[in-house]
Formats: C-alpha cells, structure tokens, sequence
C-alpha cells in the first residue's frame, strides 16, 4: 500500500415565507400574466427528463458568458424512461458509474469509513472490493482528516481517488484538507499538480437524523477556490456526474441527498457522461423560473401540479452544478418568463439560494418584472422531532405561495 500511495504525505426561512405572506407586491409591468386563464395553460411532461444535451462530455466555455443574450436551446432529449434500459436506484446508478470508471482506468480508487466490504453507509461501494481488492477500495479509520489529506496526496502522485464521507457533516473535520490543499494546490504548485479528486457522501435533511447528520455543506464549501460542485436528484444524473466528476482534472464535490438514495429510474444500457457545469430542464414553463437542486426538487414538482391546476405554467430547472452556475440556461429561462423563484434546502444566510440571486441580479437584472424571491431552510439547527424538522425545509404550499404572488 505504501508503494501505491507514495507521497501521500504532502496533504496529511422560511423567513421567505413569512415574507410572502405579508408583502404587498404590485407589478405594473406590460408582461404582467394577472389576466391568464387556466385553460390556456397546457400541461407539459410534469416529471419527465428534459435534458437537452445531457450526453456530451466537456466544457461549454463559449456560451457561459455571464451577460450573453442567448439563442434558443436545442431541442430537448426524449425522456430515458421511453427508451431501451434497466431500472436501477439511485445508490445502484453511483455504483454502477464508478466501477465501469474503476474498469475503465485503473488509476481509479475508493477511500474512506466502511467503504471496503461493508459496501459503505448507503451500499455506494458494495461488491467492489471483492472486485478490485482492498488497495484500490481502501477502508480507513474514523479519521476524515487522515484520509482526505491522503486522498489529495494520492491525486498528486497521479491516481484519481473517489473520497467518500460516511456523512457529509464529518467532513467538516476535513475542512482544511479540502480547503487548504484541495482547491489551491494547483495554483499555488504553479500548476505542477493536478488534484483529480472526488469528494462524495450524504447529506442533507433526513428522517429525524438530528442536527449533526443533516447538514448541507454546499454553503461552506462554495466559497473555496479551485473546488467544483455538483448535486445529482435522479439516477440518471447521479451516474452522470459521477463518472464526469472522476474524468475531470479537477476537485469536485459531489453532493448526495440521504433521502434520494432509493429513487427509481430508467437509464440508458450505452455509457453516458454529462457535463459538470450544465443545468437540466426538467419543466418547460412560461410564466415563473423556478430554481431548484437535490431533493426539493421533487418538492418543486409537486407544487407545480398544483400551480398548473391553478392556471400557471412555472419552468422548473434543476441548477445541478451549484459550482460554477450554468448562467446559459439560467438566464435563457429568465429572459422568457421574467420572474424568478429560488427553492433550496440550505441554509438561508450565505447559501446557494443567496450566491444565485446574487448571480442574477448582476447580470439578468434589466429581464426582470418582479424582485427574485427565494425559500430556503431556516437558519435553526435541524430538529430531531419529526414535525419539528419538517417546519424547517420548505414544502410544496409555501412554493405555490410564492408562485401567486410572484405572478400577481
């Protein structure tokens, strides 16, 4: 093991929705819908995939530019449930995305707590040592200090290590291995060393997991340079974004929702990779962009068949790479509906929900009708008490709250 891991050493509120209940706002804007009749909204595929160029593996430098007006999107992709597959979890499409890459490239590993014959916390690993063996799927102790430093030191020397977090929240305890060495070493190498590393685990708001077990770190890990981030919701992209995540010669982190993990869905039999800084439209709409990642998106798509039955058309996209921002798709979406609605379960203060409106405001800001209103968690610690937790995260009747009155 020393041999294959030489060097390792060189990185040892719903406050909105008190708001909305309480503000009084009045467009006057030409582009105001106030007039719109149920019948006149047609219902579009309210839960299918609409991923429009979802197979193609690389950058999309070009049409990033934060201020672009941009040209009509390609005409999205059939839904994979109508095509030729196998069904697979969510858990089971990240397990099947890492060992074809363990297949494909050696230079592939897993590290981290139980991740060896245990098959990890959620089975992500399973079978997998038994395959490859114990040096390339290395248990470690309760150490996340240890072995990220490790893991960094590993993608220094050239290997391509898949660091899993048993919860998302330990990895605060690796704050300054993913911070420190992670982001910067590359810069501050002068560009001697690559860190293609991946950081995944569980997080965010469980079944009365408690405080320390449902954190969503997405807000501090945003701010460090040089690190990607992105948050898969269904099979189809969680198998995606891990095998773009393993290719890329950068650090990302993959964040996964601890209630999504047995989510069914119907992906392709052929390889597939999607694009790490590219959003996913789920929902063609007219009236309102709504904003969305991980698990509340389903929350969204719950609230939109009830917006629907009340006459609104909302677009819903699923931002997927919370680092950088797909501005490009984000921005098309903005200048057609005019109105902007921001849904998270982070927390409110400094989190992605705030970094987006930001992003928005500062290039999109002329296409808007109507201030950016955003849902996010309440910024308390996660209660144990189920109907407690509940009131902590936004749910679907506060989203369709904010939808009415956005599109007054």
């Amino acid at each position: 093991m020393a041999s294959i891991f030489q060097g390792i050493g060189a990185a040892t509120s719903i406050s909105s929705s008190a708001s909305f209940d309480t503000m009084k706002l009045q467009f006057s804007s030409p582009r105001s819908i106030s007039g719109k009749k149920a019948n006149c909204v047609v219902m579009r595929s309210g839960g299918a995939k609409m991923d429009s160029g979802s197979s193609r593996n690389g950058g999309r430098a070009d049409q990033l530019v934060t201020n672009a007006v941009a040209a009509k999107a390609d005409t999205p992709a059939a839904s994979t449930a109508s095509k030729p597959g196998h069904e697979l979890l969510l858990f089971e499409a990240l397990r099947e995305g890492l060992e074809e890459e363990m297949e494909r490239d050696a230079r592939v590993c897993v590290m981290g707590e139980d991740v060896g014959h245990y098959g990890g916390s959620y089975k992500v690993t399973r079978g997998l040592a038994e395959k490859y063996g114990d040096l390339r799927v290395l248990d470690t102790p309760i150490a996340e200090n240890s072995f990220t430093g490790m893991g960094i030191g590993a993608a220094m020397t050239g290997l391509r290590p898949i660091i899993e977090g048993m919860n998302m929240g330990f990895l605060l305890l690796a704050f300054n291995q993913i911070s420190n060495n992670c982001g910067m070493l590359h810069y501050t190498s002068g560009g001697q060393f690559k860190i293609p590393v991946v950081i995944r685990g569980p997080g965010g708001v469980g079944r009365q997991l408690g405080a320390e077990h449902s954190q969503r770190l997405e807000s501090y890990f945003q701010s460090i340079p040089g690190i990607q981030m992105v948050a898969c919701s269904t099979p189809y992209n969680a198998k995606g974004l891990m095998k773009a995540a393993i290719r890329s010669d950068n650090p990302v982190i993959l964040f996964e929702h601890v209630l999504l993990y047995n989510l069914k869905e119907r992906i392709p039999d052929e390889e597939y990779v999607l694009n790490l800084e590219e959003a996913e439209m789920v929902r063609p709409g007219e009236h309102v962009t709504i904003l969305t990642y991980s698990r509340m998106r389903y929350h969204v798509m719950q609230a939109a068949k009830t917006l629907v039955n009340k006459g609104y058309d909302p677009e819903v996209i699923d931002i997927r790479s919370l680092k950088p921002f797909d501005l490009y798709t984000i921005g098309n979406s903005i200048k057609k509906t005019h109105r902007v609605l921001i849904v998270e379960e982070c927390m409110r203060t400094g989190g992605i929900g705030a970094s987006l409106t930001a992003a928005i405001t500062e290039n999109f800001h002329d296409y808007l009708d109507a201030p950016i209103m955003c849902l996010s968690s309440q910024d308390v610690p996660t209660p144990y008490a189920g109907t407690l937790e509940e009131w902590t995260v936004v749910q679907p009747p506060q989203i369709v709250a904010a939808v009415e009155q956005l599109c007054r």
